[in-house]
């Protein structure tokens, strides 16, 4: 059966525009909070695959999105490398043990070791695929390398991302290790997702914006089209997904073989457009906040579909659902989407 947002991933023609939401298995929805008290924590939850796999389907029966995406966290890669992760209550995900020199990196798993230790996703690819209908798409995801290793060198999440950034201008070697390690392990991950069952692939860089762009290229994005390339080698028929954050500057400078490009909320859709628009499928952009107003999220959604006109889009938020959104308002956007999209 066809899929609508696999079809809108590769440019085709589809009866609305589709829609899914970031963070859309999460703590807005009661169901989710009720899964979650049950497994314990955060990282039982993603290792149960029975329960990843029931989270991962709520936001698809209850809010009515076009796309599952696997519940999971980018930091288990991480994790799996050998390195000690934490979610600590109130402050979020901390590693005991960053990276601070070559013996540092030599310690951690590498390659198809590290890939191999993830199967309690993989699994939970199997029973979603097993449950989720026919016509939905699952996106399977990763962090982008250098998200991966601002966690992994500044043990805990930054705002100004100083021990990392040091190291880029005084050490470019040592985190361009760090960088090539943690991109093979992504390559191996992402491919076990895809023989899994995953229909689309996503890979977030959530802190692109700290690096300037005249060095952007050089430390995310030629990691992250490797990754592309790499899988799109293998699997031309898997769509991916890239979705740097905060990088419009950076725009005239995007290349790559990839088919899908986030836009977040700051940036003006009509600039993703013009830049990128004939050459990439744009997702996005509604600013999650305009949730909390049903008028200010069907004035933003009227917009946006204004702009794309249904052509070579797919909607989203421009960042993640927060948790304090009422459920009626996310389903009231999903809503809207396809209201103002739908072919007549």
């Amino acid at each position: 059966m066809s899929k609508i947002f696999v079809d809108a991933c590769l440019g085709k023609e589809t009866p609305y525009t589709p829609v899914w939401m970031m963070r859309q298995a999460g703590r807005y929805l009661p169901e989710y909070m009720a899964v979650r008290k049950e497994a314990g924590n955060f990282l039982n939850l993603c290792h149960d695959p029975k329960k990843a796999c029931e989270v991962t389907l709520q936001p698809v029966d209850i809010v009515g999105v076009d796309a599952a995406i696997l519940f999971s966290d980018i930091l288990v890669i991480p994790d799996e490398m050998g390195m000690d992760l934490s979610f600590v209550k109130g402050e979020g995900p901390k590693f005991s043990d960053p990276i601070t020199c070559d013996a540092d990196i030599e310690r951690l798993i590498g390659g198809e070791e590290a890939a191999s230790k993830l199967t309690y996703v993989y699994d939970t690819i199997k029973l979603i695929k097993e449950k989720l209908a026919d016509d939905k798409a699952l996106i399977g995801f990763t962090g982008a390398p250098w998200t991966l290793a601002t966690y992994m060198i500044e043990g805990q999440g930054t705002k100004t991302y100083n021990i990392c950034k040091k190291m880029m201008y005084s050490n470019p070697e040592l985190l361009h290790k760090i960088l090539v390690k943690v991109t093979e392990v992504v390559k191996l991950y992402m491919e076990k997702q895809i023989q899994a069952g995953i229909d689309v692939v996503q890979i977030f860089d959530s802190w692109a914006a700290a690096i300037e762009t005249e060095k952007y290229d050089e430390f995310s994005w030629k990691y992250m089209v490797e990754i592309a390339e790499y899988l799109k080698e293998k699997y031309p028929h898997i769509p991916i997904i890239m979705f740097p954050k905060g990088i419009p500057a950076f725009y005239d400078r995007v290349y790559g073989n990839f088919d899908v490009f986030g836009v977040d909320w700051a940036t003006p859709i009509e600039l993703a457009k013009e830049k990128l628009g004939d050459k990439y499928v744009l997702q996005g952009n509604m600013e999650p906040c305009r949730l909390y107003s049903k008028e200010a999220t069907t004035a933003s959604v009227e917009h946006i579909q204004s702009v794309m006109q249904s052509k070579r889009h797919i909607f989203n938020l421009g960042h993640g659902i927060l948790p304090d959104v009422p459920v009626a308002n996310a389903k009231h956007f999903v809503s809207e989407c396809q209201r103002v999209s739908a072919k007549k």
